[in-house]
C-alpha cells in the first residue's frame, strides 16, 4: 500500500535540497512539487529557474518553456488555477493538477489521498509563496521521505 508524505517550505533553497536527497535515497518518479508561479513569463524555463537547472523528476521534466504554456513538459507545467494564478507543478501530482484546475490545488491533492481540509490548507500556503513537496511511495519507504522533508527544514510534514 502507498502513503503520501507531504511538507511545506519557506525557501527554494531548501526545497532544492530536500528533492536531492531524496533523488540521493533511491525516489525518483515519486517526487512532486507544486510553488506559486511568481512573475513567470512566456518562454522562461522556470523548471530550470526554480530547480538549479536540475529536473525534479529526473528526466520526466525537462524543463521545457513554461509560463503560458502549461504541460509542455511531461511531468511539469504551468498552470492557472482559478483563484489562485498561475502555478509550477513537477512530478506526478502536475497531472492531477492539470486534470483537477477548478478543483484547485486542494482538489488535487485529495485525489492523492490528502485530506480536502488539508488540501485546502497546503493550498493557501502555496498561496503565501511556499513550496509544497510530496512523496507518494509505500509504506516501507514513507518514514525515510518525511525524515528527510524535515531535515531540510519543511514545516507542517504530515503522512497520509
Amino acid at each position: 500500500m502507498s502513503k503520501t508524505v507531504i511538507g511545506v517550505f519557506s525557501s527554494r533553497d531548501q526545497a532544492e535540497k530536500a528533492v536531492s536527497e531524496l533523488r540521493n535515497k533511491g525516489f525518483e518518479n515519486e517526487i512532486s512539487i507544486v510553488a506559486k508561479d511568481e512573475g513567470g513569463a512566456a518562454g522562461t524555463d522556470r523548471n530550470s529557474e526554480m530547480f538549479g537547472g536540475d529536473s525534479i523528476t529526473d528526466g520526466t521534466a525537462t524543463g521545457g518553456m513554461l509560463g503560458g504554456i502549461a504541460g509542455l513538459a511531461i511531468g511539469a507545467g504551468a498552470l492557472a488555477i482559478p483563484g489562485l494564478g498561475p502555478i509550477i507543478a513537477a512530478g506526478p501530482i502536475a497531472g492531477l493538477l492539470s486534470g483537477a484546475a477548478t478543483g484547485g490545488i486542494a482538489g488535487g491533492l485529495t485525489d492523492w489521498g490528502i485530506p480536502e481540509e488539508r488540501g485546502k490548507y497546503y493550498e493557501g500556503k502555496v498561496r503565501e509563496g511556499n513550496i509544497i513537496a510530496a512523496v507518494k511511495s509505500d509504506d516501507n519507504k514513507i518514514e525515510s521521505a518525511a525524515g528527510v522533508l524535515r531535515n531540510y527544514g519543511a514545516q507542517d510534514v504530515e503522512t497520509h
